[in-house]
């Protein structure tokens, strides 16, 4: 059984190219159908899509990585020249070692962020409704959330992480002297937005409103924070009340665009606005980011702000990827046995329909009045006989090679001590 996977991330792809290939959660079934029928074999497959990665994981009895790389290509309208310089391609025990380190955080922008857990079993019980999710996969990504557990258990690695949510703070707290003083707009209600705002509010802003397409959605999650809520058609004629947006939905399109903030900024007076655009693909226009009162900052901004406290984290990094390589020998083994199965099925069948000839040839000698002792011994005859009889006739070859292999074979089956 083969095992591969093919991704791009935040450190191979720039943000626009990210963007062609983000799938929102409710994509994730009919892609993997069409991924799977594209490929000759109906392989195993599985869909990861979050804002800094998006991978495909597959196992089947040959990789198919090419046509694996073809489909995907298609898929976001973008040559396969150009995905193959910006994407990795992983076989079996990178792949396991890749999807064990994605889990536990090691591969993420935020080293050692608990979120990219969450969305690999997002996509796990993605994959299930699709029904792609077979047992080798099925047994990667359980493996990967144990390594994971036990990453966050056994080390430190996530002890000085600072997460997408804490920088944009920091970066806010930079531009503005007091948090206290400003009004922010959160544009999304999702678990994105959810930690942006809690981590905002813990600075006790002066007004903090949610603006959501679905208002239900949006009241709900204001209602933790004490926000306002807002339908999202109204944001062009409020945007100018805001000095700070922090914008993370799953529109494929752009939802601020540069005319919009340039009439908020000129009834704004020119005063700064702090922004951030957390979504892939964005959901504010690129062009803002030149105008001379914003300052405007995207998931790969804050790479900068997020990589502190490297050194002290040295040494859990050692000892979390020390935990990956153990996992990752754990399923290699896994992996080889199951190459052995179908033989083992076969040997329990055969062994399984002697059993029950005997049995049943016993049984109608019990049946007929035969003394029990002797159609047990009979019984016993039979049944070794059947099961020697492949090795007798090998022994008794006519090629002395061929006997000397089932001979070194024959004494390691049938004639060890049992300890």
């Amino acid at each position: 059984m083969a095992v591969w996977a093919l991704g791009i991330n935040h450190t191979t792809a720039p943000l626009d190219l990210r963007g062609r290939f983000a799938f929102a959660i409710d994509q994730i079934e009919p892609t993997l159908k069409g991924l799977r029928a594209s490929l000759s074999r109906q392989p195993e497959a599985a869909l990861i899509s979050t804002c800094n990665r998006t991978e495909i994981y597959c196992a089947g009895e040959k990789p198919e990585l090419e046509h694996t790389l073809d489909w995907m290509a298609h898929a976001g309208g973008v040559s396969p020249s150009l995905l193959r310089a910006h994407s990795y391609t992983l076989e079996d025990g990178l792949a396991a070692r890749h999807a064990f380190r994605v889990a536990s955080g090691l591969d993420s922008m935020v080293l050692g962020e608990p979120q990219i857990l969450g969305q690999l079993k997002d996509a796990v019980r993605a994959a299930e409704a699709a029904g792609s999710l077979g047992t080798t996969l099925s047994q990667l990504f359980q493996r990967s959330f144990a390594v994971a557990k036990d990453v966050r258990t056994s080390t430190e690695i996530g002890a000085h992480s600072i997460s997408m949510a804490a920088a944009a703070v920091r970066l806010a707290g930079q531009l503005f002297e007091d948090l206290s003083e400003v009004k922010i707009l959160f544009v999304g209600a999702g678990e994105m937005i959810e930690l942006c705002a809690t981590h905002f509010a813990a600075k006790t802003p002066k007004k903090m409103v949610i603006a959501n397409r679905t208002l239900e959605r949006g009241e709900k999650l204001a209602s933790h924070f004490g926000a306002e809520v807002m339908h999202l058609a109204e944001l062009p004629d409020r945007l100018h009340e805001f000095d700070a947006v922090i914008s993370c939905t799953a529109s494929t399109l752009p939802i601020i665009g540069l005319g919009a903030v340039e009439r908020a900024l000129k009834r704004r007076k020119h005063r700064p606005m702090f922004m951030v655009d957390l979504a892939v693909p964005r959901d504010i226009e690129l062009e803002v980011k030149a105008l001379e009162d914003v300052y405007l900052y995207t998931v790969d901004d804050l790479a900068g702000v997020v990589q502190t406290a490297q050194a002290s984290r040295q040494a859990a990094v050692a000892q979390a990827e020390a935990i990956v390589d153990a996992g990752v020998l754990s399923f290699l083994n896994w992996v080889d046995q199951r190459s052995s199965v179908p033989l083992i099925q076969q040997l329990n069948a055969q062994a399984d329909e002697w059993r029950a000839a005997e049995l049943a040839r016993a049984r109608r000698l019990l049946a007929k009045g035969d003394d029990v002792d002797a159609v047990l011994e009979s019984l016993s005859k039979a049944l070794t006989q059947k099961m020697l009889h492949g090795a007798m006739a090998e022994l008794r070859a006519g090629d002395a090679t061929a006997r000397d292999r089932a001979s070194t074979a024959i004494q390691h089956f049938f004639l060890r001590k049992e300890r």
